[in-house]
């Protein structure tokens, strides 16, 4: 059977269940004639008489039964899955693939898919976590997040955190042994703990910035790592001064385990957007995740 029978056959059932062209036609919205047009061209496709007609009813023929045995819970499984897609559009469902920053992962994007999960239970998230630059699209993800600063220029950005600022910060005991700097350029005569990329491999240099005049100082010390958590350890260690975003050493700043200075050289930036290729439609699974990470201030 062709695709384009396939409305024919519907028409069929429509009259074989009502057993009448009137109450079928009234039901399809549609003209007798026009109906009993397409039965007869059905007919002669298939070669066989589908219906009894008397001027008082229509019965399907032994045939026609047949015909509306085998096509009628056909139809009714295409309607019911029909159904299933409509209900896709009101009950989110589906896939989302992410990419993401460690930190990111865990502060901002967790709580939300945490909630959500919750609520939508055809919802399945994977997520990777990854503090490298990832090529989303080659490697079949569906969005990923990281700072404003690091978007690609040809993906679509939705923010979903605030605005962000660095912190450097130290042990009281380190200190209290060596002083405080006033700027960064003092940072010279201090250890630093160092931060190496993980995309690309270098050291990363520390960004000032205080009314409008931008800095970046290249730090020295004895300790490098590529681990936040571990270059936050260091510095409550008292091995030296971390340069961080100050979210993740805020429970470290409020219990005094570590202090902050140049906090005056530490200016905003944009916080973490979700970032995702020009797409003409999304799963609904994607919208909803999307909308419930929409920062708002």
């Amino acid at each position: 059977m062709q695709r384009d029978e396939l409305g024919n056959m519907a028409l069929f059932v429509a009259v074989a269940e009502e057993r009448s062209f009137t109450k079928a036609a009234a039901k399809l919205g549609m003209s007798q004639s026009a109906l009993s047009h397409a039965m007869r061209r059905l007919e002669e496709k298939l070669g066989i008489r589908l219906f009894n007609r008397t001027t008082r009813s229509v019965a399907p023929t032994e045939a026609g039964q047949r015909l509306l045995d085998t096509v009628g819970p056909a139809l009714d499984d295409i309607d019911s899955r029909l159904s299933s897609l409509t209900e896709l559009r009101d009950r989110p469902a589906g896939t989302v693939r992410l990419s993401s920053s460690t930190f990111a992962a865990r502060t901002v994007l967790w709580p939300v898919i945490d909630k959500l999960t919750a609520e939508n239970p055809d919802i399945h998230v994977e997520l990777n976590v990854d503090d490298g630059f990832v090529d989303i699209v080659s490697e079949g993800y569906d969005a990923g997040v990281r700072s404003g600063q690091s978007l690609a220029k040809d993906m679509i950005a939705a923010r979903i955190g605030p605005a962000m600022r660095m912190a450097a910060v130290a042990s009281p005991e380190y200190f209290r042994a060596r002083g405080k700097p006033k700027t960064p350029h003092d940072l010279a005569e201090h250890t630093c703990i160092n931060l190496k990329l993980i995309a690309g491999g270098g050291i990363y240099a520390w960004e000032f910035s205080k009314e409008g005049n931008d800095l970046r100082v290249k730090v020295n010390g004895h300790l490098t790592f590529n681990d936040i958590d571990l270059l936050t350890s260091a510095a409550v260690a008292g091995h030296g001064i971390a340069f961080v975003t100050e979210g993740h050493v805020a429970d470290e700043l409020q219990q005094g385990v570590l202090e902050r200075v140049l906090e005056d050289w530490c200016e905003p930036f944009d916080g973490y957007y979700l970032y995702y290729p020009n797409r003409r439609q999304h799963s609904p699974a994607f919208s909803a995740l999307l909308n419930a990470l929409r920062f708002r201030e």
